[in-house]
């Protein structure tokens, strides 16, 4: 898959996964399905669901340390700074033949371009917060989420 095509795919993810409405009761209940999906696959992850910085949804499954937090911190705040999954941000970069560490001139220590964290997007309004996991290798744990929040908004 080329670049051009990643961006393309990842684009229209993010076009199609959409809630009508986002408040407690839905991250929490988006959270309780990605725990279920990941101790049903024996996934180490760490999930988290945010809310305007708010963290309303946050586990550890075993295999998982306090590295996972902070990346799951780091990647949410690409997400919160560019309105874009971390794994598009990321791929942007690298697809002008750079990288994110390199070329953001942000603080890799504060903020990572890494699949895994997805714009929690609320149609006609745009991204309200974040749903992310970490453990898994950077693509992994973004198609983990993808599929997770398709199927979620599937049974809306």
């Amino acid at each position: 898959m080329t670049d051009a095509d990643a961006l393309a795919q990842l684009a229209e993810q993010e076009e199609r996964l959409q809630f009508t409405k986002f408040d407690n009761e839905t991250a929490l209940a988006l959270g309780q399905q990605l725990l279920t999906a990941a101790r049903d696959r024996g996934l180490p992850v760490t999930i988290s669901v945010r809310r305007n910085g708010q963290r309303l949804f946050h586990a550890a499954l075993p295999g998982t340390s306090a590295d996972n937090d902070a990346w799951i911190d780091r990647k949410s705040r690409v997400v919160d700074r560019y309105g874009h999954s971390s794994f598009l941000i990321g791929t942007q970069f690298r697809a002008k033949g750079g990288s994110f560490e390199e070329d953001s001139r942000l603080d890799p220590d504060v903020y990572a371009a890494h699949g895994g964290v997805f714009p929690v997007l609320v149609r006609g309004v745009g991204p309200v917060g974040t749903v992310g996991v970490s453990g898994l290798p950077q693509a992994e744990d973004h198609a983990f989420v993808v599929e997770q929040l398709a199927l979620f908004l599937d049974g809306s």
